[in-house]
């Protein structure tokens, strides 16, 4: 009698959605490189999200602004090679999209030829409805992002609650419901409050993603070197660490250091 293997199970845009209508929460990281990504698919992560936040915890600049089109598709590219279950979006980076549908488009399909992945991902509501359209029409998934946009940091001058007041809840209900609309598979809300985030999961049929958005969405998302504690300077309040890597890795490279001087390693059954 022959026994065969189950196939591992793919995630896709359909099953996010099954997910959301039969009450399974959606788990999503950020991953910039192939050996993380090899790990977190492996773990049973539901999709894997390339960040701009690279920007800052890759390349240590202080927004996520810098970071140009070519270096996210590099990074894509190592994470898709990591992957075989996990749903990979890709963020869109600041300019390759604002105000320019055109553009908008032809950055998406550079990200998609030339990495593998499986969607993008984009800041912004109203303001960016014709780049939104233009993407999907190429049959592109779309992922939304509202509440605090990193990448419109200098505008708002903050990394503040978004949406505490009634006039910019209003507005980003509004924008939710647009991109659902217009055919977004899935909606980021970032740091917004927790009433107005419920409000907008129970409103909206697509998975809605929190990040400080409390616990009435479809799914979170976190930066992978903030829950592994590999970063320890940023301490917001909806960051719940799982791990100090950074006191473990800082450990493991002191004893390496101590080893090395002392002369004791490599030692005779480490050598050839």
């Amino acid at each position: 009698m022959s026994v065969h293997k189950n196939e591992v199970k793919i995630i896709t845009t359909h099953q996010l959605q099954n997910m959301k209508e039969r009450g399974e929460k959606i788990s999503m990281l950020t991953a910039y490189d192939y050996s993380m990504a090899t790990i977190l698919d492996a773990a049973g992560i539901d999709v894997l999200l390339v960040g701009d936040s690279a920007s800052n915890v890759m390349a240590g600049h202080e927004t996520t602004l810098p970071i140009t089109l070519d270096q996210m598709i590099y990074h894509a590219s190592s994470v898709v090679r990591g992957v075989k279950r996990a749903f990979v979006v890709v963020d869109l980076p600041f300019g390759s999209y604002q105000g320019n549908s055109s553009e908008a488009l032809r950055s998406t399909i550079r990200i998609m030829k030339e990495s593998g992945a499986h969607g993008i991902k984009l800041e912004g509501g109203a303001e960016i409805k014709e780049s939104v359209t233009r993407i999907l029409s190429a049959g592109v998934p779309v992922m939304g992002h509202l509440g605090l946009t990193p990448q419109s940091i200098y505008k708002f001058g903050t990394y503040s609650v978004r949406a505490k007041e009634d006039a910019e809840a209003e507005k980003l209900l509004s924008d939710a419901q647009l991109l659902q609309e217009l055919g977004c598979f899935a909606i980021v809300l970032e740091k917004v409050p927790a009433s107005l985030a419920k409000k907008v999961a129970e409103t909206l049929h697509i998975p809605i993603i929190g990040i400080g958005a409390g616990p009435h969405v479809d799914g979170q998302v976190l930066v992978v070197h903030d829950m592994l504690g590999i970063n320890k300077e940023f301490k917001p309040r909806f960051l719940r660490r799982y791990a100090d890597l950074h006191t473990i890795m800082t450990d493991a490279v002191a004893n390496y250091v101590k080893d090395v001087k002392a002369q004791d390693f490599p030692n005779e059954k480490e050598a050839y």
